[in-house]
């Protein structure tokens, strides 16, 4: 290896927790989100309307943030050019529908299963699929062996979230009966991993994490814009738009979440990057509950109990694995 090397390998470990910080702030952006367009959808009696209302609003941010800013500028100008020249598979556009999907679970699926049952959902795919992309190589980083440290860090911060939500949960025959809607989120979930990975690739192509956000927006909402035009004929059209401000706040915060997201695989892969991001929703979730509690919130030792399990194991997944051996020494 040579110096060069080492010192950039070095240099990357170094700035690792400001990473996992980043990422845990992040993961902060979606509860809030879930909560936003939940509300949303039930006011307009339309989940697929209201998941569009929220990309509209991120997408007129971010095109204002192209036209105002000198590094987003750049990047959008080099989206063409990076199309043309095929940089990248342009199946990887899909990562905007995958978007769409996300804001379609929160705003349909919540209501059905509940906010416990959701995250339990979301977060074991989104783990399955990090893990599953860490190990093809299918991200920005190239390929991540996914030690056995790693793999459990990633069952420990599942059995993390099944502690912290567990008093919302209900009977073991009232989750069995919502098996099927239980199954949108997972589905969901393990396409986020797959969703970073493509956007993350993106992002290097354009030369900013922004710019791939932009083209997440742009395509989501295409396909958003379709499936309400669909869907109109046989439910109508939806409910007014709300006239109160934070109804409309989905949108900039999926631009968090989504940009971070891309900036942030590249630097600790996939898995890490989105175990990071689960740790900021529990965080999230509970800040949430104890400052804005929703009808039947339940807040006991094992919320508190399972949200510092998550975090330990994050930590422990974020130990490379030279480091843990010369622990065990």
């Amino acid at each position: 290896m040579s110096p060069t090397t080492a010192a950039a390998r070095g240099n990357q470990r170094s700035l690792m927790p400001l990473y996992l910080a980043t990422a845990v702030f992040a993961g902060l952006a979606m509860p809030i989100q879930s909560r936003i367009n939940g509300a949303l959808g039930a006011k307009l009696g339309d989940p697929v309307a209201a998941s569009l209302v929220s990309f509209t609003t991120g997408l007129i941010l971010l095109v204002l943030a192209s036209l105002v800013l000198p590094g987003p500028r750049a990047g959008a100008l080099a989206i063409p050019r990076a199309l043309r020249e095929r940089r990248f598979p342009l199946w990887y556009l899909a990562a905007g529908c995958v978007g769409a999907f996300v804001v379609i679970s929160q705003t349909l699926t919540v209501p059905l299963v509940g906010v416990a049952l959701f995250t339990v959902s979301i977060v074991t795919g989104q783990t399955l699929g990090s893990l599953l992309v860490d190990s093809l190589g299918f991200g920005p980083g190239g390929r991540r062996r996914v030690s056995a440290i790693r793999a459990l860090g990633a069952g420990l911060t599942i059995a993390g979230v099944i502690w912290a939500v567990s008093p919302r949960m209900g009977s073991a025959g009232a989750i069995a009966t919502l098996l099927v809607p239980m199954a949108v989120p997972l589905v969901v979930g393990f396409l986020m991993g797959f969703q970073a990975a493509m956007n993350g690739v993106q992002a290097q192509a354009y030369g900013t994490p922004v710019a791939a956000t932009l083209v997440n927006f742009v395509v989501g909402g295409i396909l958003l814009t379709i499936l309400l035009l669909v869907r109109m004929p046989v439910s109508g059209p939806p409910a007014a738009l709300p006239e109160q401000w934070w109804y409309y706040l989905g949108g900039p915060l999926g631009c968090v979440f989504i940009g971070l997201s891309a900036f942030l695989v590249k630097h600790l892969g996939v898995l890490l990057t989105g175990l990071g991001m689960i740790c900021g929703q529990l965080l999230g979730s509970l800040l949430i509950d104890v400052l804005v509690p929703a009808p039947g919130t339940v807040i006991d030792a094992a919320t508190i109990a399972g949200t510092l399990l998550t975090l330990a194991a994050v930590s422990l997944a974020s130990i490379p694995g030279s480091a843990f051996r010369r622990l065990r020494k």
